[in-house]
């Protein structure tokens, strides 16, 4: 396979494992307490998306379990096998409530179009707003074959482009060539795909003894879709108070609700108002990280940026994720995995592997899982640096960023051929959540002495008050 990514097989996940813990200042090393079972390929793919995942899942363990020992626990084994970890990055999908499967996930018109010009588009119409937005700028009706013939008479860039200037989410397949010849694609380079960076001084904040890596430690989640729920579900699984606050006027999608609201307390705030703005200042002031994923500038035009938050709660560990970037012209563009795939080369190349015309996804939203991983593992990174040395820390992750690491590692050879697997009853465990009986699959990542688990069961939005719990009840 030619073009600007090596086509060479991927590297061992274990050396994968070593260079993410290595970005962002933790030991290598502790690579050599985690067995990495299994082999490519487990999912359908010429990319090393099972790669990704096994190692991701276990580089939140590894340094969950060093953050362990910081706080006087013991050392400790800890197991992850491959396929289990790429069935998890698919979790939305196989998820049930009282014997019912999660549902249609997608909007009628989502998806790819071809354009006049012979070029594809893809459109992203989950959210109401966005939908009508779409239709609006196409003056076309609700329908695939009314959106297909108003594309008719469009070329994809300038789509595109007119999308953007209306803050609607669309993106032109490019291939790989082309995206990294773009100003966006350049800007990539210089970007660490765990971005780690001080922003305010603090003393040290020892983080005291505790059963589990990351008890007692307290997450607030202001996030929506994918990468930041599944982040913050990933350091609940280590044992974090995790808080996810929602707006009451905003839309949100089901599958992010019940399977990635595993283990989190759920509570409303509307930051377009002062009782809202107030709330979330008075959780802050007690919280250890702060995780927000909305479009770029948002949050911090409420009066929660990361400088902001360093001043109220010194010592905060602030993450932020975007879609494409923090630097270059589409840094403050909106965007979706599924967008990210589109623009950057991804579903080009996968669609030249599998030899078929128009975009082809990759088998799992694995931008957005590994995202959302990946700013979970900067966020532990963070509090170790907090706790050693002091400060105020603000971790970035980017959809873009991670899809130029997943492409980064090379293509997986007759993966393609790869069965589409199904899950077997041992990967699954069953609740009472707040919705009925909840099935859904299990952590991937084993842990001898901590064992990863989600406490509380995911509820409807807004089910608790705007408060963290009384530790001494």
């Amino acid at each position: 396979m030619s073009g600007p990514f090596p086509g060479t097989a991927p590297p061992p996940p274990a050396q994968v494992l070593r260079d993410l813990l290595a970005g962002v200042g933790l030991p290598a090393e502790l690579a050599a307490n985690v067995s990495l079972t299994g082999s490519e390929p487990v999912l359908p793919s010429s990319f090393a998306v099972g790669t990704v995942a096994q190692a991701s899942i276990a580089a939140v363990a590894a340094a969950a379990a060093d953050l362990w020992t910081l706080r006087g626990g013991r050392r400790q084994e800890i197991a992850v096998d491959m396929q289990h970890a790429a069935l998890e990055y698919r979790s939305e999908r196989y998820f049930s409530t009282d014997g019912n499967p999660p549902g249609r996930v997608w909007d009628a018109i989502a998806g790819t179009y071809r354009c006049g010009d012979g070029r594809w588009v893809r459109i992203h119409t989950n959210f109401p707003h966005h939908r009508d937005g779409v239709l609006a700028l196409l003056g076309c009706d609700y329908a695939r074959e009314s959106v297909q013939a108003a594309f008719d008479g469009w070329k994809a860039a300038n789509f595109e482009d007119a999308a953007a200037e209306r803050g609607l989410v669309a993106t032109m397949m490019r291939s790989p060539e082309e995206w990294l010849a773009t100003p966006q694609g350049a800007a990539l380079a210089d970007q660490p795909l765990v971005g780690l960076e001080r922003i305010g001084d603090a003393p040290p904040q020892p983080l005291g003894e505790a059963e589990r890596p990351l008890g007692r430690l307290r997450v607030l989640d202001l996030t929506r879709i994918v990468a930041g729920p599944v982040g913050c579900k990933a350091l609940a699984a280590h044992g974090a108070e995790v808080m996810r606050i929602a707006s009451p006027k905003l839309p949100f999608i089901p599958a992010a609700v019940k399977d990635y609201g595993r283990g989190k307390l759920s509570a409303y705030a509307d930051l377009a108002t002062e009782d809202g703005r107030a709330a979330l200042t008075a959780l802050a002031k007690q919280a250890d990280i702060f995780v927000q994923a909305y479009r770029p500038g948002a949050i911090a035009g409420r009066g929660f940026s990361p400088g902001a938050l360093a001043a109220l709660r010194p010592g905060i560990v602030y993450v932020t994720l975007c879609a494409y970037g923090y630097a270059g012209p589409w840094a403050a563009r909106r965007g979706f995995d599924s967008l990210v795939q589109t623009a950057s080369g991804i579903n080009h190349a996968e669609a030249e592997a599998a030899e078929v015309e128009g975009p082809k996804e990759l088998p799992c939203q694995a931008l957005d899982h590994a995202s959302g991983h990946l700013m979970a593992l900067g966020a532990i990174a963070g509090l170790k640096r907090r706790a050693v040395e002091g400060g105020s820390w603000h971790v970035r992750v980017s959809l873009a960023r991670t899809g130029r690491w997943l492409q980064s590692l090379g293509r997986v050879a007759g993966g393609l051929d790869c069965p589409d697997p199904a899950p077997s009853d041992d990967l699954f465990e069953e609740s009472e959540s707040g919705f009925g009986r909840l099935r859904a699959i299990r952590h991937a990542a084993l842990l001898s002495q901590t064992p990863a688990r989600w406490e509380r069961p995911s509820v409807p939005l807004g089910s608790h008050p705007p408060r963290w719990p009384d530790r001494t009840a």
